[in-house]
Formats: structure tokens, sequence, C-alpha cells
């Protein structure tokens, strides 16, 4: 524990002193970052713009060609999400952050220059691995900041950008689409050029605005660094801290059962989230055929600005309550009900709302069940693997989100609708509902002292490195 520069001060000065430091960290840490992830999800979903702009039929691709296109994106981006963390905090985040995403932007350039399916595929798939670093990366990079009663609302506003990446990019494709025929261009191909071009300048800004973590971040004074660090070890966390890899942090990840619990869970929400995001302005057009391109685009704003709202809200009531799991469960029926509507009728109104229903039921479910993994898992690399196994695993069943709505389907898409709905119910909710039995179970059992037998014959320093196997470290319920 570092010296306390604020010994001596009464409670109340302390916490004046706490809630300028706090703040002080949102101001320097959450907006950037928020306008990268606005930034990455945008790129990898605005090829669903693109594709109603006449992108498929420019290019010859057949609706199998589509969804491989989709699904390619996701294999790399699972493949290379868990060892993204090591990387990052291998290279610090000031470094990590602008080289990937000065790399996806010069992908995202080359997707408006593709000619045929080949280069399309061929993009996406590099697309993947590079994007792969930035939303695990994020994560864990901010759990190493706040206290586990802090962190779900930041996580949800860091998330909350890519509910507004789903508005935002409507009306941008719409724009841009009006681009057709410069330069020889059509309107969905400078969709991709002008947002890669975008992208290669918030990353070489990046270099400036993305701060290392807290023992190295230049920003903070030697009090504040101690402050931080302090306030952290009270937390039970020591993540602010350098640490060497050892593959033994690795193997603790795979083996602990709360690992695939929590990618179970995420499953249910990022498999649910990416059908949706895909395919929105699609299924959007299949309400009325006589929609044109821009108002489908134009049409898919409101539910994800109303998602938007509703993440923040969820991650601030989760931080307050610290029931996460709870949180997840009460959120999860909103969209059961929002995709039973799209199964049930046929009418346009009735899809409409249902459709934000939806969002309203998936997007915060995202941020929180991210919160949830990170506020049960304890020590630098631990954390971090454990974020890119769950984040992992999650995004890999983007393949199955990428082919469950064909044209064919057109225009009630059952199955698709029935998938989304099965990962929602099965995944995400009976998920939630497993894991927060079995850690209130656990936690019972180490206030009962069931488990202090794991800290016998060990000094505080070797207790500390037990991390969340410490006996008196409660998980996040």
């Amino acid at each position: 524990m570092p010296p306390d520069p604020d010994a001596g001060l009464s409670d109340a000065e302390k916490a004046e002193i706490d809630r300028k430091l706090l703040w002080k960290l949102d101001l320097k840490l959450i907006p950037w970052l928020c306008f990268l992830y606005l930034i990455s999800f945008l790129d990898r979903t605005n090829i669903g713009n693109a594709k109603i702009d006449g992108m498929t039929d420019d290019l010859g691709m057949s609706p199998g060609d589509y969804t491989a296109s989709l699904s390619i994106f996701f294999v790399s981006y699972a493949l290379c999400e868990p060892i993204t963390n090591v990387l990052l905090k291998k290279l610090r985040p000031s470094i990590f952050i602008p080289i990937i995403m000065i790399l996806w932007g010069i992908v995202m350039v080359t997707m408006g220059l593709c000619h045929n399916f080949a280069g399309m595929a061929t993009a996406r798939w590099f697309l993947g691995m590079a994007e792969a670093g930035l939303f695990p990366g994020v994560n864990y990079y901010l759990s190493c900041w706040y206290k586990r009663s802090e962190f779900g609302i930041r996580a949800a506003i860091f998330f909350s950008a890519a509910a507004v990446a789903g508005s935002f990019g409507g009306l941008l494709a719409a724009a841009i689409a009006l681009m057709d025929g410069i330069g020889g261009k059509h309107g969905w191909a400078w969709i991709f050029i002008l947002e890669g071009l975008a992208t290669v300048v918030a990353g070489v800004a990046s270099y400036w605005m993305v701060y290392d973590f807290p023992d190295l971040a230049t920003f903070l004074s030697d009090e504040d660094r101690s402050r931080v660090i302090r306030r952290l070890k009270e937390d039970q966390q020591s993540s602010a801290e350098h640490e060497e890899f050892k593959m033994s942090y690795f193997w603790a990840s795979v083996k602990d059962w709360k690992t695939w619990a929590f990618a179970i869970i995420y499953m249910g929400a990022d498999g649910a989230l990416y059908a949706f995001s895909l395919f929105l302005p699609t299924i959007i057009k299949g309400m009325n055929p006589q929609y044109s391109p821009t108002t489908a685009n134009l049409m898919s704003v409101p539910p994800y600005a109303a998602a938007a709202i509703l993440t923040v809200f969820i991650g601030w009531l989760a931080d307050r309550t610290k029931q996460r799991g709870l949180c997840n469960i009460g959120t999860v029926f909103i969209g059961i009900i929002g995709f039973s509507m799209l199964l049930g009728s046929g009418d346009p109104h009735v899809q409409y709302a249902a459709v934000f229903l939806g969002a309203l039921g998936i997007y915060p479910c995202i941020s929180n069940t991210i919160s949830w993994a990170s506020n049960n898992v304890e020590g630098v690399y631990k954390r971090g693997v454990t974020l890119g196994f769950v984040i992992g695993w999650g995004n890999l069943n983007g393949v199955v989100s990428s082919n469950i709505y064909q044209t064919k389907d057109s225009p009630r898409f059952f199955p698709g609708h029935g998938v989304v709905l099965g990962y929602m119910t099965v995944f995400l909710l009976g998920g939630s509902v497993v894991t927060t039995i079995l850690l209130r179970k656990e936690n019972r059992a180490r206030q009962n002292g069931k488990r202090d037998y794991l800290a016998e014959g060990k000094t505080q320093q070797e207790i500390e490195m037990l991390g969340d196997m410490r006996p008196d470290f409660m998980y996040t319920v």
C-alpha cells in the first residue's frame, strides 16, 4: 500500500478529494474511449447499411456470399481476442490502441475499393483481426482504474457508444450514400472509404489521447497516483500495479468456472446483438418493401437511441444496487417480449415497436455482463485473459448471427427471430439465473468460513496474490 497523501485530513476533506479525483479520471479516460468504440462499432456494422444501398448487386455477391463476409469477420475477431489484453498490458495502451486503429482504418478503406466477393471477404477477415483488441482491451483497461462499484456505469457509458453508432451510422450512411457516382465510386463504397479514413485519423490522435495504466499514466501527479492505487487496494484490487505475465495466470482463468459461466451469458447477449445490429435496416425494409434504403436507415435511428439511454441507466442501477444478475434478468425479459412480438405479428407498427423492445433488451446486458465478469475476477493478467475469453466466445457467435437472417425468409424472418429469442432465453436469461445462484452460494460459504483454509500458512502478500480466491473476497451477484 503506497503512503496516504491525505493522512491527517478529515473524512469530509478526503471525500471531496476523492470526488475531484474521480471526476478527473472520468474526463481524461471516458470521452475519447467512447468515441473510439463508436468508430469501431460503426466500422464493423456499416456493411449492413452498404448492403441495402446496393453493395451486393455491384459486387455480384449472392445472399450466401454476403453472410459469409459477415461470418469471416467474427472468426478472426474471436480468435485474436483472448491474446489482445496480454499485448495491451505489454505494449501499453498508448501504443497498442493507436496501432490497431490505424490498421483497421486502412482495411476499411480497402473495403470501398473491392470489386468482388473475394476481396470483401479478405478485407473483413483482417478487419476482425485489427478490431479484436479494442472492446475487451478498453473494458480491461477501465477495470484497472475504477472500484468494482464504479465500473458498471463507466462500462455502460462506453458501450452505449455502440447504440449511438447504430443511430449515428444510419444517418451517416444515408448522407454518404448521396455521393454515389463521385470519383466513379458507388455510394456504398464511399461509406467504407470515408469512415476508414476517419478511423486512421482517430488512431493517430489516440497516441496522445489514450493514457497508460495508473502506474505509468502521465496525467497523474505522484499524489494522485498513490490515491488511485490505494483506493483500488481498499477495493481488494491490485490491477493498477505492475505484474509480470506467467502462464499460471492463463490457466487460472481457464480452470475458473466463472470464466465459462460468463462466456455463456455473454454469448446470449452478443449473439442477439450482432443479429440485431447487422440486419436491423434489412428487417425494417422488410416491414414495408416500399421503404427506400435511406428511409430504412433513418428508421433504425430511434431504437438505438432508446437503447443507449437504458444502457446507461442499467449501468448506474447495477452499481448502486450491486445486483448485476438481477439487472440482467429484468432487462432480458424486455427483449424476449420484443422478439416474441416480431414472431407473432406481421403488422408493421407492431413490428417497429417490437424492434424498440429488442434493442432495449439486448444492449444494456452487454455492458452489464462485462462489468459483472470483471467485478468477480481479480489479478492483472487473469482478469485480462478472462475478459478476452468471455468476449471472444461471445463474438464467435457472430458467425451464427450472420447466417440466420436469410433473404428468402423476408419479410417475416421467422428463423432469425426464433434463433435470437432462443439465445436470449436459454443463454442470457438461463445463464444469468444459474450464475447468480452459484455466486450467492459461494458468498455464503465464505461468510461461514468454509474457504478460510485457502489462506492458512500464507503471508499477507501471498493471500493477496490469490486474487478472487481469497477467503474474504466477496463476489458481486
